[in-house]
């Protein structure tokens, strides 16, 4: 199908709207904080309402590919994770028409859980001929919730010790899935990128890791990184960057093989296409740049 991007994008609006919309996305700032602060900077008919609104995702209008596409098969599926929450859900995506073994990826969503979106990517992943595994860290209290308030207030009740044994768990399930050649990588966005890098530095085995803005993992872990690392960033997610060179710095002195890339003049969240921070050239090279490494590191 074909893709529409978002109506608006992250120029229309105030730089201090986009701020406050960051703080608010990652639970630093309350639905009302948001509101009663973006305020004074609605003009006309857009009232403090109307920019939430308009810079909150939408998630019919960007899918890519449907869940019933005949070029894939998808289904959800729960596995034992012992050493997490005992039992973890996840999205389980793979190519219709797979001829030998395929490589696995591990999609970790943002800290939303799985929503649709997430759901998407995953698919996404199938099409370019890889087994996809979306898992959901909500599932132990009930899965995601339906609506991005929900979830972000679920987030934080977490055990994230727990949550990071089910996703070790599900890249260990994907090592030796039916289908699967053994090869696996992840690609996680915010919260997920940092799942992303903190899985690298636990999985000798894992081949390659791309976080999408995400936190960068303890430094005096990053000599236990043996999968190639890609990074992305955006320019204007001033902590993320800010922290950016220490990790590079450490990944150089460990001889971790990886490549760094901060997009200019885009926004933290830049790859996801339901909102307005959506770019679409950096996202689309971003995304290049991630399938070509995962065909590179995982088919070989």
């Amino acid at each position: 199908m074909s893709q529409k991007f978002p109506q608006q994008s992250a120029k229309d609006f105030h730089p201090e709207v986009l701020k406050l919309f960051d703080q608010y996305v990652h639970g630093g700032l309350s639905r009302r904080g948001f509101l009663s602060s973006a305020g004074k900077y609605a003009a006309g008919a857009m009232t403090a309402e109307g920019l939430l609104l308009a810079l909150s995702p939408n998630f019919a209008q960007a899918q890519q590919i449907t869940p019933d596409d005949a070029r894939i098969v998808a289904s959800y599926v729960e596995y034992p994770s012992p050493n997490g929450y005992g039992t973890l859900r996840g999205y389980l995506v793979k190519p219709a028409n797979a001829k030998g073994p395929l490589p696995a990826v591990l999609v970790v969503h943002e800290n939303r859980g799985l929503n649709p979106h997430i759901e998407d990517v995953a698919r996404r992943v199938a099409l370019d001929n890889f087994i996809a595994f979306a898992p959901d860290a909500l599932f132990p209290l009930g899965g995601y919730p339906g609506t991005e308030d929900k979830a972000r207030e679920l987030f934080p009740k977490l055990d994230q010790t727990k949550t990071r044994e089910d996703f070790i768990t599900a890249a260990g399930i994907l090592k030796t899935i039916a289908g699967g050649n053994g090869k696996v990588g992840v690609v996680g966005f915010c919260y997920g990128g940092a799942i992303a890098n903190f899985l690298a530095t636990k999985i000798p085995t894992l081949a390659a890791a791309v976080p999408f803005y995400g936190g960068a993992p303890a430094l005096d872990l990053v000599p236990n990184i043996k999968a190639e690392m890609l990074v992305h960033h955006a320019s204007k997610d001033e902590r993320l960057v800010a922290a950016w060179p220490k990790y590079e710095e450490a990944l150089k002195t460990a001889g971790v093989k990886y490549q760094g890339f901060v997009y200019e003049g885009v926004e933290h969240g830049f790859n996801n296409d339901t909102t307005p921070r959506f770019d679409q050239s950096a996202a689309k090279l971003a995304w290049s740049r991630t399938i070509e490494l995962f065909n590179r590191s995982l088919r070989t």
